[in-house]
C-alpha cells in the first residue's frame, strides 16, 4: 500500500462531498462539502494543499450494467478539470462509486436522520464510502484503484469500455 493522504471526491450538481484518509490509508473520514460551482476546483484544490494529499479519487457513478450516463460524463469532466488546476502534480483518479450515495442516505436513514437536512453530510459521507472503497481495493490487489483521469491512462480505459460496450450489445 502507498503511503500518503489522500482525499475523495463525491461529484454531484449541487454540492461535492470530500473525505480525507489518515497518511497510512487506512481509513477515509468525511471533511468538507463544497457548494458547486465558480469556486469550487479552488477549495478542492486548497484542500489537498492542506492535507498534503498525494492522491485525490473521484467517485464515478457508473449503473448497476456497468454503463456511464450523463452523470458519469460530468465526473469525468469534473476529475480532468481538477487535474488541470492541480497542474498534474497530484494523481487524480476515477473509482467506481456504485451505490456510494444509496449506502450513505441509508446509514442516515438508520440513525433516524432525514435526508433533506442532511443532504451536506450525506455527500461527505458518499465521498468517505467512495474513498474507502478505493482504499480497500488498493490494499487487497496492490494497484493503485480505478484509473487515471487524463492522460494516455485515461484514453486507453475509455477505448476499453466502448469495446465493451460494442461486445455486450
Amino acid at each position: 500500500m502507498r503511503g500518503g493522504v489522500r482525499l475523495g471526491i463525491d461529484v454531484g450538481d449541487v454540492r461535492i462531498g470530500v473525505a480525507r484518509s489518515d497518511p497510512s490509508g487506512l481509513l477515509a473520514v468525511p471533511v468538507e462539502t463544497v457548494a458547486r460551482g465558480e469556486g469550487d476546483l479552488d477549495r478542492i484544490a486548497a484542500l489537498v494543499a492542506e492535507s498534503e494529499a498525494v492522491e485525490v479519487v473521484v467517485g464515478l457513478p457508473v449503473s448497476l450494467s456497468g454503463g456511464e450516463g450523463p452523470a458519469a460524463q460530468k465526473a469525468r469532466e469534473f476529475a480532468r478539470a481538477l487535474a488541470e488546476r492541480l497542474g498534474g502534480t497530484i494523481s487524480v483518479r476515477l473509482f467506481d462509486e456504485r451505490l456510494s450515495t444509496v449506502s450513505a442516505q441509508q446509514g442516515f436513514h438508520a440513525q433516524g436522520l432525514r435526508t433533506k437536512s442532511t443532504r451536506a453530510r450525506i455527500d461527505q459521507a458518499a465521498a468517505a464510502i467512495i474513498l474507502q472503497s478505493a482504499l480497500d481495493t488498493e490494499r487487497s490487489t496492490g494497484s493503485p484503484p480505478g484509473s487515471a483521469a487524463t492522460g494516455d491512462s485515461a484514453r486507453r480505459e475509455r477505448k476499453r469500455q466502448r469495446r465493451g460496450r460494442a461486445s455486450s450489445e
